[in-house]
């Protein structure tokens, strides 16, 4: 932590008494404490909790008790405006945004008077590509920023948006001010990226309310893909309750949609091939009651927050444990009972396959690299993705392996200079490309792993997050069935011990499943390994 934000750590009376008399809140909930006072005290925090759970009660209470704005960027319009009707509820007049609603004018007093006039500035990634955005956020006195949904700053987060990946360059541009990044689902290595992506100085890391034991876990196994939807449409016809079922293609979507209405439960398709308003009308439809079941790509999602969605079913696998977990915990937010149920097939992982294999290799970083190198000012990215034929998406990816080698500067505006690229740096980032797409493929295969899981779901999802989980639940598939206690026997190394690996070097043991052991390496993610040859041929030392 910089020695200019190293200051103590506001009281625990202090900050209640804030929260009892400012917002109302008698008491506060875990996390919430430990948090604003890791911000008071001028470190980077992170923080992962459930949705629902007072997240942003944090910044709302560290914003006041910090000297300086608070800037809050956050990817939805309507999460801001939701954000911002909460605090002016408690703090007329503390809130602005802006967005492309904003006149120019509107933007410049905003701009001005932040921190004088208000607290809390509200803004979307995508308004930090304008320079009369960033320029006067630098004389703004900025002391914190808040990012929320911070898993779309990650590559292997649910949501990854490219306009996050500016926030590191506009962190450094407002002085180093204390960052608290937000998230309701961040495994380690997201964990890892997210602090890595936004700069953060040694954050102090919450994890909180994780677990959500009235959601209950299944997965039922097909070999017929016909009999796999007879039964989901089943399903979601006889559930009582709201629901959202999870598909791969657009296409199933709009089918599943259909026949689900033929069995007499309304239903509407949700995927991004539809017009803007045709997906608001689904969503305003699934929030207000007006329709039951949303079939959706995983297209739907941010910013659906209703609490009584009583089941989430997939006809298809996510393409991680990360992304599945995100998708089933939009059921059971009143805490009332839920259930998420995968319908599976093993062959189904073969389509998800085909879409992580379609990531970013060493040969499209190469591409990028010739064309950047061959412009002497900074490059526009659409002008690059024009001329390469490279998608958004792909291109920043190929961008963000050669920032992290040295050879380019993304700048706050998201355009791209060359640091002088040496063939050297290019093939580094070139092996660095390779290495993630290995990556991408061990997360698919937690996911096969979690599908065809024979002991309790809830140990085997909440250790892949970190969070070891002692016994059976009680409340999934194989604890039902009276399988969820698993016998393990020898365990070498502890849970969450650093161990090192011959080929494979560093890695973190996650969990034991019977005779195997799972680790996850900072290389090539997640290996599952017979323990009998660990041991007997020594293949990892602690």
């Amino acid at each position: 932590m910089p020695a200019s934000r190293r200051r103590r750590a506001t009281a625990r009376p202090k900050i209640e008494k804030l929260a009892r008399e400012t917002f109302g809140w008698e008491r506060l909930r875990p996390g919430q404490l430990e948090a604003v006072q890791s911000l008071t005290r001028g470190r980077d925090t992170l923080v992962v909790m459930s949705t629902g759970s007072g997240k942003s009660a944090i910044y709302q209470l560290a914003g006041q008790l910090i000297p300086g704005a608070t800037l809050v960027v956050s990817p939805l319009i309507s999460l801001q405006r939701d954000q911002i009707e909460g605090i002016h509820e408690e703090l007329p007049g503390e809130a602005a945004a802006l967005d492309a609603s904003v006149t120019d004018s509107q933007r410049r007093e905003r701009l001005r008077a932040l921190g004088d006039d208000f607290e809390f500035l509200f803004l979307a990634p995508e308004q930090l590509a304008r320079e009369e955005t960033v320029s006067p956020l630098a004389d703004a006195h900025v002391s914190l920023v808040v990012v929320d949904e911070a898993h779309c700053i990650s590559e292997w987060g649910h949501d990854f948006r490219p306009d996050y990946l500016r926030l590191g360059a506009l962190i450094e541009t407002l002085g180093d001010p204390v960052v608290l990044a937000l998230t309701a689902t961040a495994s380690p290595p997201v964990r890892e990226e997210i602090a890595s992506r936004l700069r953060m100085d040694g954050p102090e890391i919450i994890v909180r309310g994780f677990d959500r034991p009235n959601i209950h876990l299944a997965v039922e196994r097909f070999r017929d893909d016909g009999d796999k939807r007879s039964a989901l449409l089943d399903r979601a016809a006889a559930t009582d309750g709201a629901g959202i079922v999870y598909v791969a293609t657009r296409n199933l979507a709009e089918q599943l949609a259909a026949a689900l209405g033929e069995r007499g439960r309304s239903a509407l398709a949700y995927h991004a091939r539809l017009s803007r308003a045709r997906r608001d009308h689904a969503q305003r439809a699934f929030m207000e009651g007006r329709v039951d079941v949303v079939v959706a790509t995983t297209a739907f999602g941010m910013g659906v927050d209703k609490a009584d969605v009583r089941f989430v079913l997939h006809h298809d696998p996510s393409e991680s444990v990360d992304s599945y977990y995100q998708e089933i915990g939009r059921a059971g937010r009143d805490a009332a009972p839920a259930e998420a149920v995968l319908f599976y097939r093993p062959e189904d992982m073969g389509l998800r396959r085909f879409f992580a294999a379609g990531g970013v290799d060493g040969e499209v970083v190469h591409r990028v690299a010739e064309k950047v190198a061959e412009s002497s000012r900074p490059v526009d990215p659409a002008d690059l993705s024009e001329e390469l034929r490279i998608g958004a998406t792909r291109l920043t990816t190929a961008l963000t392996r050669l920032e992290e080698v040295g050879a380019v500067k993304i700048q706050p505006n998201g355009r791209v200079r060359s640091r002088g690229i040496e063939s050297e740096e290019v093939a580094r980032a070139m092996e660095r490309a390779e290495k993630r797409r290995a990556f991408d493929r061990s997360r698919l295969e937690m996911m096969r792993a979690y599908a065809e899981h024979d002991h309790c779901r809830r140990a085997f999802v909440l250790s892949y997050f970190g969070e070891p989980f002692a016994g059976a639940c009680g409340n999934c598939d194989n604890c039902d069935a009276g399988r969820g206690k698993a016998e393990n026997g020898k365990q070498p190394f502890p849970v969450g011990a650093r161990v090192t690996h011959v080929e494979w070097g560093e890695g973190e043991v996650q969990r034991y499943e019977r005779d195997r052991i799972v680790l996850l390496f900072d290389s090539v993610g997640y290996k599952t390994l017979s323990l009998e040859l660990v041991t007997e041929r020594g293949l990892v030392a602690g």
